[in-house]
């Protein structure tokens, strides 16, 4: 074992425990649970630490296994929070965390935080501890508004734009999930090539791996020849869930059959969502009520069975900083069809794995959606290279090159006194 024995992985506004596809949950709770497993797996101990929404909520949670505890801590009222929300909250949840490592007499080696406002909070322990830390954005504010001021005319937050840019100076090490994200740190933030690291998130083989598909369909009361075409995500503007549903209607018009006995299930949002209640509106306008069902969101535990079932997994995002639903589909044996944005264009090879589109296209998806339809050789050629291609990106590999990173800063650092 190297110079680490106990990381801190800051998950400040969001709990890894959340289920997917909720307000404000999706790839980053998938990502800090599942890394702090597969760390744990190294013979690292590892702590997360997230914000505290309901008193029901223990102090520490044991559940995801040995050498994992999820601490939770006060940061405002315990009530779910929008983050631009938690934000005024982030020196209590720092002192939250300072006070937890007093009274278990705990010393972090490495504290790893995710997402802008656990920078800032990483930032706070550096100063305190004099603990190094890593950063990875998950998205980036910059990034961000070019897509929703197109929704709304409204930026986000000064505050968030700021807070990264300084974040990308404190952090010991950057961690980009693509190239893509890499050159948007150095362009956008002026960030230093040397603290930049591209290690992508992963996915869980033992969870999200082919099925028989006759079963999982079984399972879930579709029949081996009805189309099942499924999107899973958190149910937002820039997720463009409106892009299916146009490109369904689209390809109604021009090849009814195609969509006969055919299925297209949403996973995501809940009651009281408004996005998810104009897209149910518009699905009734569009008259698709008999082919579209909203689902809700579901748990880690229940989305392999609906990956398996898919004749195909459709990601129409605006904006992706890498698109871990496709990572999972692709595990599973399902292609995926997703817009050329982001981590998506690095993820889903065309025409290999899936297909790449247009943004905001929906003809041009409805016609890779009626390929797949009505063409099962190819379907079974791309899902057959997507289950092989995922195979490098299970979570023991990702975990050991992330550890490689911390630990080298520390080697970097005996390397730099030596030249000195």
């Amino acid at each position: 074992m190297g110079r680490i024995k106990h990381l801190a992985i800051l998950s400040v506004h969001t709990s890894p425990l959340a289920a997917l596809g909720g307000k404000k949950t999706g790839g980053m709770n998938v990502y800090v649970r599942e890394l702090a497993k597969a760390i744990a797996h190294h013979g690292l101990a590892v702590d997360i630490f997230t914000r505290r929404e309901s008193l029901d909520q223990p102090e520490i949670d044991y559940s995801l296994g040995q050498g994992v505890r999820v601490v939770h801590v006060y940061a405002g009222a315990p009530i779910p929070l929008d983050p631009t929300d938690v934000y005024p909250h982030v020196q209590q949840f720092s002192a939250g965390v300072i006070a937890f490592a007093t009274k278990q007499n705990v010393i972090y080696d490495f504290v790893y935080a995710n997402y802008w406002l656990s920078g800032w909070v990483g930032h706070k322990l550096k100063e305190v501890w004099g603990t190094p830390f890593a950063q990875m954005f998950h998205t980036l504010g910059h990034m961000k508004n070019r897509i929703d001021t197109s929704y709304n005319g409204m930026s986000l937050p000064d505050v968030r734009i700021r807070v990264e840019t300084q974040i990308v100076g404190w952090a010991d090490r950057l961690i980009a999930a693509t190239p893509a994200e890499q050159t948007q740190l150095l362009w956008l933030y002026r960030a230093d090539p040397r603290k930049i690291a591209i290690v992508p998130p992963g996915v869980d083989s033992e969870r999200f791996h082919p099925v028989d598909r006759l079963e999982a369909r079984a399972t879930l009361g579709i029949g081996s020849d009805e189309p099942f075409l499924l999107f899973v995500g958190r149910i937002e503007p820039l997720k463009a869930v409106d892009s299916i549903l146009e490109a369904i209607c689209l390809l109604r018009m021009r090849d009814p059959q195609s969509l006969i006995k055919a299925r297209v299930a949403i996973i995501g949002g809940n009651a009281g969502n408004p996005e998810l209640e104009r897209l149910i509106a518009l699905s009734h306008q569009m008259g698709l009520n008999d082919l579209v069902q909203f689902l809700g969101a579901k748990s880690q535990t229940e989305l392999p069975i609906y990956y398996a079932a898919a004749t195909a997994v459709i990601m129409p995002s605006d904006y992706e900083s890498f698109g871990m639903v496709a990572l999972e589909a692709m595990a599973s044996g399902t292609p995926v069809i997703a817009t050329e944005v982001g981590g998506l264009a690095y993820l889903v090879r065309d025409n290999q794995t899936g297909y790449l589109v247009p943004v905001r296209e929906p003809e041009v998806l409805s016609q890779r959606i009626q390929t797949l339809l009505t063409d099962p050789i190819t379907q079974a050629r791309l899902g057959h290279n997507a289950a092989e291609y995922a195979r490098s990106y299970a979570w023991d590999h990702i975990a050991e090159q992330l550890i490689g990173v911390f630990e080298g800063y520390f080697t970097g650092r005996k390397q730099n006194r030596r030249t000195e």
